[in-house]
């Protein structure tokens, strides 16, 4: 019996024999196709090869794709658990064209490998083919023998595929399997076509047209194929069942889940294990490629799941977590298939524990509020709808948990009332939100997140993604068209554009439509929606199309080599200074980084230079930076660093890098920096590059900055740092490394020049300067001297004014420089006329002469300045007034 591993290989191999290219699966958050919310078909990372926009190396193809459906058009989630073949996750396996073959080749390819290599009798196929498409009728009779009346004609969408309203499209065929005359249905086009005797198995789409929006088609240029054959209803049929469940895949889930519960797998709680073991691919599969549980898009629904799956856990009688602890069967089974899940198993443990962790300690209360509200109603009535949204609000139950629990029971809910409840909530928060201090234009962004609802950030995992426009804002109004030349504000649906937060800032680039193109030059973050402020710089921007967003990769680089030094840094500074080192502001930017810290004394040289070598350690020893989703709590237990700046919600990103030995940091004693952060990173700290600090300033009381470069802008630092030091040794005519004692000598020299022509100055000063010694005069029985010096700076003046000073033995003092045109003035009285006589008093008077104001000292030293020095005479004579009176 071939288990599923073997059916996906025998697929693969096949097809790689018929000169396929092997193409990994696309990953489950499509970033091609932004009316998506998960990837839920094999074409979905083919289709800008269908429709001409790219070229590969490779004209046909073969994947094994990992599809979800549990939101958004495609939601099989409230099926699941209930029937055979309903999931939220499956594989689907596909062969593609893309141009190169077509019906004569897709056809025969299919019933080969259906019949020979998998062995399917082929008295139990029927096909199906659109009612008008003769050609792949007569294909099928002439490659499988098949009869009239088992090649049925549908005439219905069930076998015409169409990308959209406008785009490729074409007729399909459909292979089925009959299980037998023990099952209830009929085949594909009856009334009891929805039973479980006929199941489809495979799905051939010949893309062969182009529709148009007045409903006119034409032939594609390049015909291609699509296909999908669902793995789990295969397996179930070459393993004698028509349940999927029973596959032995599912079956080993199935029993994982039943011994940790210690329950019957095929007991009364058949149905809780069949939901958990299907909803633990999903949420693992979903982890492992980037997605984290949240309150809003993706990551809201994946909590869906995971919430549905624990409560049926719960049901079970399990009274710990127990979701992480099947997550290594599921590894075992796929794994091999999907390398993705075994390096991501131990995020996919942690987070699935801490999320059941979480919602049983709310579980039992919301519950019990269930059950509290239902006692008081009517048999089998329906639940309110505000009772409803008190569980969704309070204790965090999805309306479908919800439905889901009452289903049990024969009941539904009023969702009316729900929605009622909903809305008045929404409103509420919409007037807090526009009375909290907001800009009044950013109000018009409350309004698009409550249309559109909040933005998907797909930054962490990639540059590149396609999204739709969901609204232009122009001036504070929204719009339909921005036209070449305007600036507009444009908000996605799904956006890799980071928006600033967290002292790192917005990312820019280009956005692309079929209609035009806009540069991003920044992206903010206004309720929830990322807004592209940007300028159209070709055609126009409608809203409502699909666009390419494509981040600037080169300055996200440089972004993102800067923040994750930032976190090197800080820890930095927390081992070599003391813990209370702690963050109080950053700028993480391409071209430098900025971090504010408490301290309160510079740092040394050597610190400096200490700190500047523990980061580049961490840089060269290029570990992996890894991400972790956790309570705040928890995080802060883990020793992680909170960000200053940041808001947290129920759940954080919890950022590592750097490992070290005997440190006693983090969980396991050997992580060097754990902080709370929500900004992207580099994948290892080689990343980074080089780190250079460029020096430690005073921020404010207590807090100091440090500035700092990275990567190739640390490179440039240091190039032009080492050519101005060649050049400061050539001039010097020494080498770089005596530049240093070249220099200090030569500071020496020019301060003993300097003081040596301080002291001629001085002395030619006190000398007259040239010219007769200063007159000394006796007014009201003191002697004052009283003089306008040239060749001397306002500096000079006490020095001179204390040699005069010694000179009279006891007197008075007044000197005026000629300072540029301006003037400076200094006065002195000896120690036995202070009583008398304050040197205060003769310089106010002196400087309001000379155009000055104020002036002040000591009584027996004082100085000012004054606007003009011409008005020198009658500065001293106001000055000789105060000693006559």
């Amino acid at each position: 019996m071939p288990t599923l591993n073997d059916i996906r290989s025998s697929f693969l191999n096949y097809f790689q024999k018929q000169g396929h290219e092997m193409v990994e699966s696309g990953p489950l958050v499509p970033r091609n196709d932004p009316t998506l919310m998960f990837t839920n078909s094999g074409m979905v990372q083919f289709k800008n090869l269908f429709t001409g926009v790219e070229q590969r190396d490779y004209s046909r193809a073969a994947t094994a794709q990992k599809c979800v459906r549990a939101g958004g058009k495609h939601n099989d989630l409230d099926n699941v658990g209930y029937t055979a073949r309903h999931h939220t996750f499956f594989e689907m396996l596909g062969n593609f064209s893309f141009g190169d073959y077509f019906k004569a080749e897709a056809i025969p390819f299919a019933w080969d490998l259906i019949t020979r290599e998998l062995d399917i009798p082929k008295d139990r196929l029927l096909v199906t083919v659109y009612h008008t498409d003769d050609e792949a009728a007569e294909i099928w009779k002439k490659v499988a023998g098949l009869p009239d009346d088992r090649i049925l004609r549908i005439a219905t969408d069930d076998n015409f595929w169409s990308m959209g309203a406008t785009g490729p499209c074409g007729p399909c065929s459909e292979i089925f399997f009959d299980h037998g005359e023990q099952y209830w249905g009929g085949p594909p086009g009856s009334p009891d076509e929805d039973g479980d005797r006929f199941v489809e198995i495979w799905n051939l789409v010949f893309m062969q047209y182009e529709q148009f929006a007045d409903g006119t088609r034409r032939d594609l240029p390049n015909q291609s194929i699509d296909t999908g054959m669902g793995i789990e209803r295969v397996a179930a049929l070459l393993q004698g069942t028509n349940d999927n469940y029973a596959t032995d895949l599912m079956r080993a889930l199935i029993e994982t889940s039943a011994d940790v519960t210690s329950t019957d797998p095929d007991g009364p709680g058949r149905m809780h294990h069949r939901v958990i073991a299907d909803h633990l691919r999903s949420t693992s599969f979903l982890l492992a490629d980037g997605v984290m549980p949240s309150n809003d898009g993706r990551g809201y629904v994946l909590r869906r799941i995971m919430r549905r799956a624990m409560r049926h856990a719960h049901l079970l009688g399990a009274t710990d977590p127990v979701m992480y602890r099947l997550v290594p069967a599921l590894v075992q089974q796929m794994g091999a298939a999907y390398p993705e899940l075994g390096r991501a198993q131990p995020l996919i443990e942690e987070t699935l524990k801490l999320e059941e962790t979480r919602f049983k300690q709310t579980l039992d209360r919301g519950l019990k509020l269930l059950d509290d509200e239902l006692k008081a109603l009517p048999q089998a009535a329906d639940l309110p709808g505000a009772a409803a949204f008190k569980l969704y609000d309070t204790y965090g139950f999805p309306l479908d948990l919800t439905q889901d629990a009452l289903r049990e029971q024969g009941r539904g809910v009023d969702v009316a009332g729900f929605d009622a409840a909903m809305a008045e909530q929404k409103a509420k928060a919409r007037a807090a939100w526009v009375g909290s201090g907001e800009t009044a234009d950013a109000t018009v962004w409350f309004d698009v997140a409550e249309t559109h609802g909040t933005t998907d950030f797909l930054g962490h995992d990639t540059e590149i993604a396609e999204a739709q426009v969901v609204a232009l804002v122009r001036d504070g109004v929204e719009t339909d068209t921005a036209v070449r030349g305007e600036n507009v504000q444009i908000a996605f649906n799904q956006t890799p554009f980071y928006a600033e937060a967290g002292g790192q800032v917005g990312d820019t680039g280009v956005i692309r439509t079929e209609t035009g193109a806009a540069r991003v030059k920044d992206t903010r973050q206004f309720a929830g929606v990322f807004v592209h402020i940007s300028e159209v710089i070709e055609g126009e921007i409608q809203r409502g199309t699909a666009a390419t967003l494509e981040v600037d990769h080169a300055r996200r680089t440089a972004i993102r080599a800067n923040h994750s030094a930032t976190h090197l840094l800080h820890e930095a500074l927390r081992v070599r200074l003391g813990d209370h080192v702690s963050q109080r502001g950053s700028l993480n930017a391409n071209d430098r980084l900025r971090f504010d810290f408490s301290h309160n004394a510079a740092l040394s040289d050597a610190e400096l230079a200490q700190v500047q070598e523990d980061v580049n350690a961490f840089i060269r020893q290029n570990a992996p930076v890894e991400t972790r989703i956790m309570t705040p709590d928890d995080a802060r237990d883990l020793g992680a660093q909170a960000l200053f700046g940041e808001k947290y919600g129920d759940e954080v990103r919890v950022v590592s890098m750097g490992r070290q030995d005997g440190s006693g940091k983090g969980s396991d004693g050997r992580t060097y920096s754990i902080e709370l952060c929500g900004g992207t990173h580099v994948r290892q700290t080689g990343d980074i590059g080089l780190f250079v600090l460029l020096g430690d300033s005073a921020s404010s009381a207590g807090v100091r900055r440090i500035e700092a470069l990275t990567g190739t802008e640390a490179l440039r630092h240091l190039g032009a740092q080492g050519k101005a030091l060649a050049e400061a040794a050539r001039l010097l005519k020494t080498q770089g490394d005596d530049v240093p004692e070249r220099v200090r000598a030569l500071m020496n020299e020019r301060r003993a020049l300097t003081n040596e022509i301080a002291q001629l100055r001085r002395e030619l000063a006190l000398s007259g300067g040239g010219k007769a010694a200063p007159e000394i005069r006796e007014i009201n029985g003191i002697k004052l001297i009283a003089q306008v010096v040239n060749g001397v700076t306002g500096r000079d003046l006490p020095a001179l004014v204390d040699e005069h000073k010694a000179r009279l033995g006891s007197g008075a003092v007044l000197l005026i420089a000629d300072a540029g045109g301006k003037a400076a003035v200094a006065a002195g009285v000896t120690q036995d006329l202070t009583d008398r006589l304050s040197a205060v008093d003769l310089v106010r008077a002196a400087v309001g002469e000379l155009g000055g104001k104020g002036g002040g000292g000591r009584a027996d030293m004082a100085q000012g300045g004054g606007r003009d020095v011409a008005n020198a005479e009658s500065a001293i004579a106001a000055a000789q007034t105060i000693l006559e009176s």
